[in-house]
């Protein structure tokens, strides 16, 4: 089964990525720290790995080591849409996607979906 790790600290939002996640058949894990989604990458590599750029302890710095350990691993980020200097810092630290997080949750199924392929 295709497996997605997320970044994520907002109880609600990941609750709807997770039953999202079910409905398509894709098992998710979730981490509210970066250093916890580094160790369980260390284990096992997901066919994705989504990151809330709002969460509290930082992403961006995740995302670095994540990049520099796998330059492979498809990487979604998310944001409110008025940080553009967050998102900009998403990319340099090595996103393969930034978006605003009203269109990360409009296409969240298509997102999800791309990790089975």
């Amino acid at each position: 089964m295709a497996q997605i790790f997320a970044l994520v600290d907002d109880i609600f939002f990941q609750a709807k990525m997770l039953e999202t996640a079910k409905h398509l058949g894709v098992e998710m894990k979730s981490f509210t720290a970066g250093d916890a989604l580094l160790a369980e990458l260390a284990k096992q590599s997901p066919a994705l790995v989504v990151v809330d750029l709002n969460a509290r302890q930082s992403p961006t710095d995740a995302i670095a080591t994540l990049r520099a350990r796998d330059a492979q691993i498809p990487i979604v980020a998310f944001f409110s849409h008025v940080q553009t200097d967050l998102a900009q810092r998403a990319r340099q630290a090595g996103c393969s996607e930034v978006m605003p997080r009203s269109k990360f949750t409009k296409d969240l199924a298509e997102i999800f979906s791309r990790a089975k392929a």
